[in-house]
């Protein structure tokens, strides 16, 4: 244990203390900084392409001018279409609209021609969509002599809160399975992140220790199984270190973007299509979905994805680490060897997006209870709140996996980081593992 301990030990100090390190879990903080200012001023911008419209109302739809935006403006005439495209290059018009009769009003599509030397954005384009939808509209109602208000009460938003059965069980809101379903995303993604990110941390770790032949002196005062488990640990911690150091200066440097820079969401452009949401309901919206957020079992949720964190990270770095000490100086027998690897994680990925949408479906069970796909499935679950007896069942079937595992990649560890010049097939993997002591 205390040979276990010095390894471990020198794994961490030597990789927290390296430059590289240090400037990566200084800077990815503030790449991120730099990118929320950037996203602010992109989604702040207003488009400077200032485009005067000439309105020719052949319908008699518009009651009036069309509103203006910032760099769209629009101005009904009385001129022809011909004499405005014959003067429109003297004319202080960029485009022409012309809105032909409205021949059957029970007609569910109105075509609406735009003239100009270029194609209209996307931008352009929607909002004359909406606008002669609008004026369109009403232009209806008052030809069929329809009343207003019996029409607008057509308009219902349907809203689902969900009760339980059980007078005396616990209440949800219609954000519930929202929140949960968020909880869930972001948790299996950055499981998703770390077992990659800091397996292959462990695979290259063993591979430069055995091109470098540092491998040949450890051997000789320390077993190899011990050598691996202590790197495997090791890099595990450097790995928990840094999403420690990010998880505060994260948060902290958003803060600072938003109070130096002022973004406010309220001001960020939408599209015109997109209607503006009452203040009140926005704030109410935030206090239930503030509330959500407090009402979810931490308890479990935290405890549970720390020992799904660690799980996943030893269950696929050992393996990383056998495969590692199996390579020799050519990398590209690496993508064979790790490709058995990578699959069930990329498939338990993609299951994890299932899982969210339906958590109690045989495949989102079934997988979150599977070894190999359980660190990225079942956190997507817990906020959910699935049986215990899945999440227990889960647990152990995982650890027990998890030792085994350990052990098959000690035994291919022990061989493979003393092997050199050899291209190593699956199957000389296979016949590693019966090698006697």
């Amino acid at each position: 244990m205390n040979k276990l301990g010095l390894i471990i030990k020198r794994e961490y100090l030597t990789r927290v203390t390296r430059r590289s390190f240090i400037l990566a879990t200084l800077l990815t903080p503030l790449g991120f900084a730099v990118f929320f200012i950037v996203a602010g001023f992109i989604f702040a911008y207003e488009s400077d392409d200032s485009k005067r419209v000439a309105v020719i109302d052949e319908s008699g739809i518009l009651k009036g001018n069309i509103a203006s935006e910032t760099n769209l403006h629009f101005e009904k005439v009385t001129l022809s279409l011909d004499s405005l495209r014959k003067n429109f290059g003297q004319s202080k018009y960029d485009a022409i609209l012309v809105l032909r009769p409205v021949v059957n009003l029970m007609e569910k599509s109105y075509t609406v021609y735009y003239y100009s030397e270029k194609q209209p954005t996307l931008d352009v384009e929607t909002f004359i969509k909406q606008r002669i939808s609008n004026s369109l509209r009403d232009y209806k109602i008052d030809q069929l002599k329809l009343e207003r208000r019996q029409l607008e009460a057509l308009d219902t938003r349907i809203e689902l809160d969900p009760e339980p059965i059980d007078p005396t069980g616990s209440d949800s809101t219609k954000l519930t399975g929202a929140i949960a379903a968020g909880i869930g995303s972001i948790m299996g993604i950055i499981m998703y992140m770390t077992v990659l990110i800091y397996g292959m941390m462990v695979m290259r770790s063993v591979m430069e220790e055995k091109t470098s032949r540092i491998v040949e002196v450890m051997i000789s005062s320390v077993k190899p199984f011990q050598l691996m488990l202590g790197k495997i640990i090791g890099v595990g911690a450097v790995g928990l270190t840094q999403v420690a150091i990010w998880a505060i200066l994260i948060p902290l440097i958003s803060v600072a973007v938003n109070l130096i820079f002022g973004f406010d969401s309220t001001q960020v452009n939408t599209p015109p299509t997109a209607g503006n949401m009452n203040p009140d309901d926005t704030e109410a919206m935030i206090t239930l979905a503030m509330n959500e957020l407090t009402g979810q079992n931490w308890w479990l949720i935290l405890p549970m994805f720390i020992v799904y964190f660690l799980g996943g990270y030893f269950l696929y770095s050992s393996m990383f680490a056998a495969v590692g000490s199996a390579m020799g100086d050519d990398l590209g027998e690496g993508q064979t060897l790790t490709l058995p690897i990578m699959i069930p994680v990329i498939l338990a990925f993609y299951i994890m997006f299932v899982a969210v949408q339906a958590p109690n479906s045989s495949l989102a069970v079934w997988s979150s209870i599977f070894p190999l796909f359980s660190p990225i499935v079942m956190p997507a679950r817990l906020a959910f709140e699935p049986p215990l007896w899945e999440i227990l069942l889960s647990v152990v079937i995982l650890i027990a996996t998890c030792i085994f595992f350990i052990w098959l990649s000690g035994r291919i560890y022990r061989i493979g980081i003393l092997m050199y010049g050899k291209k190593v097939s699956f199957k000389e993997l296979g016949k590693w593992l019966f090698y006697k002591d």
